[in-house]
């Protein structure tokens, strides 16, 4: 099984990716971190535009670890615009059969924050056909998902 980490942290090593190492202790992973890929704004149309990039590594893994730090309230902009352009772009149901956990971290986030960030993970989902398995916000959480992946 295959696992890939999406890290929506603009900070390659930060604390967003600390918590996959612990989410995924143990275990094999391909890691993408968005801010090294050129993926424009919905509506936006440009010859460098490196979305099916990210789709096929997408397509390749079994399991999606999509991470973000708390910006502004909800997931980060990385995260955000990925998950924008992908709506309209793939047929639903595309990633069936696949698993998805979310880290989802910050300074002292507030919980509607959390939720609100969980709940556009969900829908993505639902979407797309992929099975949620969780979310982790700690090093405690991630411990404890890692054991279900």
């Amino acid at each position: 099984m295959s696992t890939l980490f999406i890290n929506g942290s603009p900070n390659k090593r930060g604390n967003t990716a600390q918590l996959a190492d612990v989410l995924m202790e143990g275990r094999p992973y391909d890691t993408l971190d968005l801010v090294d890929y050129k993926i424009y704004a919905y509506g936006q149309h440009f010859d460098d535009d490196q979305l099916d990039e990210v789709l096929a590594a997408m397509d390749g893994a079994d399991t999606v670890v999509i991470g973000s730090p708390v910006y502004w309230h909800n997931l980060s902009g990385a995260v955000r615009n990925l998950l924008d352009r992908l709506y309209g772009a793939i047929d639903h149901g595309r990633f069936r059969g696949k698993r998805l956990a979310l880290l989802f971290q910050g300074a002292a986030p507030a919980p509607w924050m959390i939720e609100a960030g969980e709940y556009s993970i969900k829908k993505f989902c639902e979407l797309y056909g992929l099975a949620y398995v969780g979310m982790a916000t700690t090093r405690r959480e991630a411990e404890k998902l890692g054991g279900s992946l």
